[in-house]
């Protein structure tokens, strides 16, 4: 069983992003107080396009702490400090937590945090905004192959969360789903390979599967 705690916790809400009008919640800072969490997020947290964004099974954004080091590695590699690597928040997530790494999680383990329980949904599919927030082409890329993607969480039961608050898991899922493989299936170029249908069709009967996980599995099956 999974024992952490939130080391930082985020809330953000819409600003302007790119000079086209497009708008982006992902420059989320840190709170020192508790903050209700509600079915669909964090009380005064919002996301700026709820098409691909939000929802319930998107409630909670957690990124693991551990892979700061890891991209300031990957930087490194290239002559380059990143500021946005300084503190917790680069990814848009709203906690970090040590602890929490994809191969640890499973679809559909369940956690306490603070006062409410939250549930493993889904992992974060990347896009151009993060290229963009970094100002860095190809970005969103090297998250999928690097497979260090965070996870999303459901609200199971709502209720306030403080930084510093303890994360218990409380139920750990029968199956060998993690986040990790779901992840590579699904978006990491898993579903190419031989035998990946049968995987696939496995995946989309996973009920705690967030629901556009689950289309995309079925759709991926043919």
């Amino acid at each position: 069983m999974i024992i952490s705690q939130i080391d930082v916790l985020l809330i953000g809400q819409p600003k302007q992003f790119h000079a086209d009008g497009t708008m982006s919640a992902m420059a989320r800072m840190p709170v020192d107080r508790p903050v209700f969490l509600g079915k669909h997020g964090f009380t005064g947290d919002q996301v700026a396009d709820p098409t691909v964004h939000g929802g319930a099974d998107k409630a909670v954004h957690i990124y693991p702490a551990e892979h700061y080091p890891k991209w300031i590695a990957h930087f490194a590699a290239e002559n380059f400090v990143h500021p946005l690597l300084d503190q917790a928040g680069a990814f848009g997530e709203n906690i970090s937590a040590c602890g929490l790494l994809e191969d640890n999680l499973r679809i559909g383990d369940q956690f306490r945090l603070g006062h409410a329980v939250v549930e493993v949904a889904q992992g974060r599919q990347p896009c151009w905004k993060l290229d963009h927030h970094f100002d860095v082409h190809g970005l969103s890329g090297a998250v999928i192959n690097s497979g260090r993607c965070g996870g999303y969480f459901r609200v199971i039961e709502e209720g306030e969360v403080a930084p510093g608050d303890r994360i218990e898991q409380l139920h750990a899922a029968g199956h060998d789903w993690t986040v990790a493989r779901a992840f590579n299936l699904l978006i990491g170029g898993g579903h190419r390979a031989e035998g990946a249908k049968s995987e696939l069709r496995a995946l989309a009967a996973l009920e705690t599967l967030a629901e556009s996980w689950r289309i995309r599995a079925v759709k991926l099956a043919g």
